[in-house]
């Protein structure tokens, strides 16, 4: 999972993407296998959402692979009321986003495209740092020489 540090990070990237593109009407960014890392999505039940993103996903893969087309990058969806775009964040997320149907589609894929390389990062770096191995636990030293004790005094 996230830390809570890189989760604020990809919460404050969603609002800046939100902010940039007014015709958004949600943001979310979710690992590959459906839980989320972090939504800007009013009135949408999210977590519905990044596991459809997830199973979304397996299947624009494979027809990737299938067409050999490469990796995935990206995956677009009409609907009658709108658009539903995801795109590859890093190696192991994805971001989604909604927008309204008069959305300039080529203004959603630049910003849709930058956000997720933002996001990939963020989530990429944080997910290294936790497969790291710890680094060993160092004894504490006191820093002085020992304390001498003094015998009672026989008197």
């Amino acid at each position: 999972m996230v830390p809570e540090a890189e989760v604020k990070d990809v919460l404050d990237e969603l609002q800046r993407l939100r902010a940039r593109v007014p015709l958004l009407t949600g943001a979310l960014a979710a690992s590959t296998d459906g839980l989320i890392v972090a939504r800007d999505t009013p009135g949408i039940e999210a977590e519905g959402v990044a596991a459809l993103t997830a199973a979304a996903l397996g299947v624009a893969v494979r027809m990737s692979d299938a067409t050999r087309r490469g990796g995935f990058r990206e995956l677009l969806i009409r609907g009658e009321n709108g658009y539903i775009a995801t795109y590859a964040a890093g190696s192991s997320a994805v971001l989604t986003l909604l927008a309204e149907d008069r959305i300039n589609v080529g203004r959603l894929h630049l910003e849709g495209r930058r956000a997720g390389a933002r996001i990939g990062e963020l989530v990429d770096a944080a997910q290294d740092r936790a497969d790291r191995p710890a680094p060993p636990v160092r004894p504490q030293q006191s820093g002085g020489l020992p304390r001498r004790e003094t015998p009672p005094d026989p008197t």
